[in-house]
């Protein structure tokens, strides 16, 4: 399905992101949902163009315990105005996935309130999964209920009714028609009736060929649920695991092993575009479990170039930290403000964005198939490749810088992130990749047809216009990279004691180093290369 395998995903815990009450109390409906259309240019800038949106639906506390499928949660607004947030997004090329909890319902659903008040001559007993009136619930009922996973304010239903399948399609309906939704995330997905999945794809098949099914499985076979009869997609936990443990670890072998098996020649998964994540509304922030943040930027170009579809989680793409706390998962779905995040990481932020350019503008990174081309326990670089055209990965955890040498089959390749241009000796590629640091290597046509897109020139390619941000402007101590590919370190800065003119201090960390001194200015302006202008200097980090 092509939108998907072309999508950038940002994630959002709509009743945490809106701030809206923990309980839902009734009342009138509140528009904070209209929240979102504040957030439509942040979106833009880091080229996301599917929005996946966690429980809307009517419920009485977290979302997913349901009272009503068919109207918005009052704690977020009316359908009317949850219509306007989808049409600012549809016109702005977003698209938007809904989340799907068609397993369990709350205890304040109506057809099991129903059940309540009228006990056995209820119409609605059959609903319910295993509901009997041979005792009483731990909930004080007079019957006795399946709760999903020992849950009992989580009533299971019964996918195995006509009626109650024909009212969750009606639903599905209902969003499609109403609001253009494009797609479902399937809640607890290993949990739900298989027949419910196959008549689920039949029927948003039959209105839009296009409708994207993706389930919520944390463990097995991603095939059992991800095939032409039901869902088309499924959370990759394996490679969410792997990506920020391969760091903790300092062994890149982990995600190698995970991607060659999943996407390699001969993968099990070769044939599905995954949903590729970091880190959710159920598990901790990335920057919490990773043990040296220096390594965020890695993990992030690692999910933005391995194969499926790449996720951003709301404000982890400026290093939001969060953790479950006393059973309680309200540390990960905070209410947030553009512009008031606390201890933002805005490195982090542009490298993202770099990141969702260089993907919307590469075929092969939405396409291309997989194969590594070095594997250490430092070092890591693979390549994607579609219809001949390559791109290479190189990534370095170490702290210090590294180089890499691997087989290619182009020269001269070009760095995305700096410009620089890499010739091969024989097919064989050597260079150096920054502590901490990553190269997205292309031939040098590809290279061109992305500066292009940087520009807005390449509608042929309909990639996406001014990827790459501009560098910092002021001189900070750390690393900077040479729009030639040499890496330096800053000291600090010096004044010439006759001209008073100020002066930076740096020092090469390749070859055999040396201290360099160089006007300030100079270092911080900008300079032409390849007929484009290009910071001198880039910094790079601490």
């Amino acid at each position: 399905m092509s939108w998907v395998n072309e999508s950038v995903f940002y994630h959002i815990y709509p009743l945490g992101f809106c701030g809206a009450p923990q309980q839902n109390e009734g009342g009138e409906p509140v528009p904070r949902i209209e929240k979102l259309l504040g957030w439509i240019p942040h979106l833009r800038e880091m080229q996301v163009n599917a929005l996946y949106l966690g429980p809307v639906f009517e419920s009485s506390e977290h979302g997913y315990d349901t009272s009503d499928y068919y109207t918005l949660d009052r704690r977020l607004g009316a359908n009317e105005d949850f219509k306007r947030v989808c049409a600012a997004l549809h016109e702005n090329g977003i698209r938007i996935v809904l989340d799907g909890v068609f397993n369990h319902v709350g205890r304040g659903f109506w057809a099991f309130r129903d059940v309540q008040q009228n006990g056995q001559s209820s119409r609605y007993c059959s609903w319910f999964h295993n509901l009997n009136f041979g005792g009483g619930s731990p909930m004080g009922d007079a019957f006795w209920y399946e709760g999903w996973q020992g849950h009992f304010n989580l009533v299971k239903l019964n996918l195995r009714n006509p009626e109650v399948v024909d009212h969750l399609l009606g639903a599905v309906g209902m969003w499609m028609d109403e609001f253009g939704i494009d797609g479902l995330r399937l809640d607890a997905a290993d949990c739900v009736d298989f027949d419910f999945f196959r008549r689920l794809k039949a029927f948003c098949r039959g209105k839009r060929p296009d409708f994207w099914l993706m389930g919520e499985i944390i463990h097995g076979d991603y095939n059992r649920w991800a095939n032409p009869d039901m869902l088309d997609s499924v959370t990759n936990y394996e490679c969410a695991k792997g990506l920020y443990s391969s760091h903790n670890d300092r062994n890149y072998f982990e995600i190698a092993h995970s991607l060659a098996r999943q996407f390699g020649p001969g993968g099990i998964y070769k044939n599905l575009c995954l949903y590729n994540f970091v880190d959710n509304h159920d598990v901790n922030r990335l920057a919490s479990v990773l043990r040296n943040e220096r390594h965020l930027e890695n993990v992030y170009t690692l999910l933005y170039t391995m194969p499926g579809a790449p996720s951003v989680y709301y404000g982890s793409e400026w290093g939001v930290k969060g953790i479950k706390q006393n059973g309680s998962d309200a540390g990960l779905r905070p209410c947030l403000e553009l512009g008031k995040i606390e201890d933002a990481n805005y490195q982090l932020c542009e490298h993202i964005k770099r990141l969702g350019a260089v993907r919307r503008a590469l075929p092969a990174l939405q396409y291309g198939g997989y194969d590594h081309a070095l594997i250490k326990n430092e070092q890591y670089a693979f390549r994607r490749e579609l219809n001949g055209r390559s791109v290479y990965v190189a990534l370095n955890l170490a702290e210090h810088p590294e180089y890499l040498e691997f087989r290619v089959d182009a020269s001269p390749l070009v760095d995305l992130f700096t410009g620089t241009s890499y010739e091969t000796n024989d097919g064989n590629l050597k260079l150096e990749v920054p502590a901490y640091g990553s190269r997205i290597l292309v031939p040098q046509e590809e290279w061109e047809r992305f500066s292009a897109a940087s520009r807005g020139e390449a509608a042929s390619t309909g990639a996406p216009a001014a990827p790459v941000p501009p560098a910092p402007r002021e001189l900070k101590t750390g690393r900077w990279r040479h729009f030639k590919g040499g890496e330096y370190e800053v000291i600090g800065k010096a004044r010439h004691s006759e001209t008073l003119e100020e002066l930076v201090v740096y020092r090469a960390l390749y070859g055999e180093g040396g201290l360099w001194v160089r006007p300030l200015d100079m270092f911080l302006e900008d300079v032409e290369q390849d007929g484009r202008v290009v910071p001198r200097f880039v910094y790079s980090g601490d």
